[in-house]
């Protein structure tokens, strides 16, 4: 059943983006006024006629200022004081609305101020999403995602320990930074530059700088400049970007997976459960105690499309539903909730998972149901591109929808797939397809 918003909420969001101009408006107006009021009142003998109670009252209180002078010197100065004052206001409030007319416009040279103005305005009144998972497969999402509303939330799992995240979280003591600065800069509306900045990685080689994402650097400076307060932190790097909605982790506390295999024996560390060999067959979350951060509840209970995935299953998705209270605040919430199923298989977490698959492997380590849709890809990419990710142990994922529908969910089918020099998802055709659902 899709969550109606209501009247204030729909206010609130049609007027968010104009607050400021609004202001701005406001002033330039008001300061008009006073300009106005000026003049009227440094000219009046000259429109004497349609003013005569105004010139009465205010020649009696100028003759009292005069102190026997001639009472229209008092009348001059005094509109031309309100003269300047009215069109400083003008000048500031205009100055305002154009600079922050400015500040949402889109791309230039592609739409006009005004054109990019309406359109952050339309986002505004988008639905409010909420989509959870980590790695590349979140910020793929997100990417399409944007195109439709700037109200996101997206709740990161903070489980990597591996790589230049694993590092900065074992030296500094934060919680892994590399998922969520995918997030930002999937949500980024800054320039390319300054993107492309947060991405960039320091080669091999380069002292302790060595394999160092510069973003995961720049969170990590943000939070001692925040005084430790990561959410602080992630508050600075959205500004920074100038991001669509937010990116917040499932939890603050410092976690860790633990997995038990199929052979009985149990694996701790994210990066040590991906490079076994063995299956998994179960996923835990370490400490259990671990507590949900509220924005992420928040944001789930007045959601209107919840999405899960795409990502790794075991290491991406069902970590954020294992943190306490996150799966049972979206099993309660009204929104439209859908899992994005995997395109490829993946080595040494989902070998030959068919969709199906993907959906028990959730079912089995999170008991509550937490989506009703399952978006699956029918799309067929090149053989040779085929033979490619055979090499490395991955494979299309078999969309047997027919075994999703018989589980009790409703299957969406369709080609999802971005084929390049890898075979992911489109952003674009997911977002269309998870919003066309919303909407119907």
């Amino acid at each position: 059943m899709k969550r109606k918003t209501s009247k204030p909420r729909r206010l609130r969001n049609w007027i968010a983006p104009t607050a400021e101009l609004f202001r701005y408006v406001a002033l330039a107006f008001i300061g008009a006024l006073i300009a106005v009021l000026g003049f009227v009142m440094s000219f009046q003998h000259v429109f004497r006629p349609g003013l005569d109670q105004m010139a009465l009252w205010w020649g009696g209180f100028a003759e009292s200022l005069s102190a026997g002078k001639d009472p229209r010197q008092i009348t001059h100065l005094f509109g031309g004081v309100l003269m300047l004052a009215g069109g400083y206001s003008v000048y500031r409030g205009l100055r305002g609305f154009f600079r922050r007319l400015g500040s949402v416009s889109a791309t230039p040279g592609k739409n006009t101020l005004v054109g990019g103005y309406l359109r952050k305005q339309q986002l505004a009144r988008g639905p409010r999403i909420v989509a959870l998972g980590g790695g590349t497969g979140l910020s793929t999402l997100l990417r399409g995602l944007k195109q439709y509303s700037s109200n996101i939330t997206a709740i990161v799992t903070v489980t990597d320990d591996g790589g230049s995240s694993g590092r900065l979280s074992a030296d500094l003591g934060i919680i892994p930074p590399g998922d969520m600065r995918n997030c930002l800069v999937a949500l980024a509306d800054a320039e390319k530059r300054m993107t492309d900045l947060f991405q960039y990685r320091f080669a091999a080689g380069s002292g302790a700088l060595s394999g160092h994402s510069l973003g995961n650097l720049l969170l990590a400076g943000f939070v001692e400049q925040a005084g430790g307060d990561f959410d602080k932190a992630l508050t600075l790097a959205s500004e920074t970007l100038a991001i669509r909605g937010r990116v917040i982790p499932s939890t603050t506390d410092h976690v860790t997976l633990r997995a038990v295999m199929e052979d009985g024996s149990e694996l701790l560390g994210e990066t040590s459960i991906v490079e076994s060999d063995l299956l998994i067959r179960r996923i835990h979350l370490e400490p259990s105690t671990s507590v949900a951060h509220a924005a992420a509840l928040e944001a789930i209970a007045e959601a209107d499309l919840i999405c899960i995935g795409p990502g790794s299953v075991y290491t991406s998705v069902v970590p954020n539903l294992l943190v306490p209270g996150i799966a049972e605040a979206i099993q309660q919430s009204s929104a439209l909730k859908a899992y994005i199923c995997n395109v490829m298989t993946q080595h040494g977490e989902s070998d030959h998972f068919t969709a199906a698959e993907h959906v028990l492997a959730i079912h089995a380590n999170v008991p509550s149901r937490v989506f009703d849709y399952v978006l699956v890809n029918t799309g067929t990419p090149t053989l040779g591109l085929l033979q490619r990710y055979q090499e490395s142990g991955q494979e299309l994922v078999i969309p047997d929808f027919e075994r999703i529908k018989q589980m009790g969910y409703k299957p969406v089918t369709g080609n999802f797939m971005n084929e390049t020099d890898y075979v992911r998802h489109d952003p674009m055709r997911i977002a269309a397809r998870l919003i066309d659902l919303l909407t119907k």
